[in-house]
């Protein structure tokens, strides 16, 4: 157990029968005549939902480990997603509603950790950020304008804006949960 004034992001807590991974935790102390609170937005690992909870700061709050496994993604079948342990090499089958939207970012062969509690699958762990390539984009306008953007298709299918200045064949680099451009990666040799 822990109080709610010691949570930190990235802690995993067990509340009203999930599992939740602390996005957000903020402390607002109290006056004499109203109490402190704790505002946490946490992620629900199981269906992927954003919620809100206030509480107490002596609230106590079950926090959890879970045990991180390196695996490889194998295939889809619709309803789930197949990864192979890279220890034992058992097949673990992941609810397609705990990968939701980042399904697009997985490739075959692609190994990625996979976190289980009490035996069970609970969370995909994606990276941050990803480098694709640009398959197609329109001409640059201008050559040299950062702030203006255009419409690109990458190699997973997704559509982002990016700068005039990338070019077809480019490897940019997103932000894996709000597909934003960061930045063009130089060239792979």
């Amino acid at each position: 157990m822990a109080l709610a004034s010691e949570l930190r992001p990235g802690a995993t807590v067990r509340m009203e029968g999930d599992i939740f991974r602390v996005v957000e935790a903020v402390r607002h102390t109290g006056s004499a005549q109203q109490k402190g609170l704790v505002y946490l937005k946490m992620r629900n690992l199981r269906t992927g939902a954003l919620v809100e909870r206030r509480l107490r700061p002596d609230e106590d709050v079950q926090e959890v480990l879970l045990e991180r496994r390196l695996t490889e993604y194998l295939y889809t079948d619709g309803e789930a997603f197949y990864f192979m342990d890279l220890e034992s090499y058992d097949q673990v089958a992941i609810p397609a509603a705990m990968i939701g939207e980042l399904e697009v970012f997985l490739q075959p062969n692609q190994r990625v950790p996979v976190e289980f509690y009490q035996g069970n699958p609970v969370s995909v762990v994606f990276p941050e950020t990803v480098d694709l390539k640009v398959v197609s984009t329109a001409p640059a306008i201008r050559d040299k304008e950062s702030h203006v953007y255009k419409p690109a298709t990458l190699e997973n299918g997704l559509e982002i804006l990016v700068p005039q200045f990338i070019n077809e064949g480019d490897i940019v680099r997103i932000n894996v949960y709000t597909r934003e451009y960061l930045d063009r990666v130089e060239k792979r040799g």
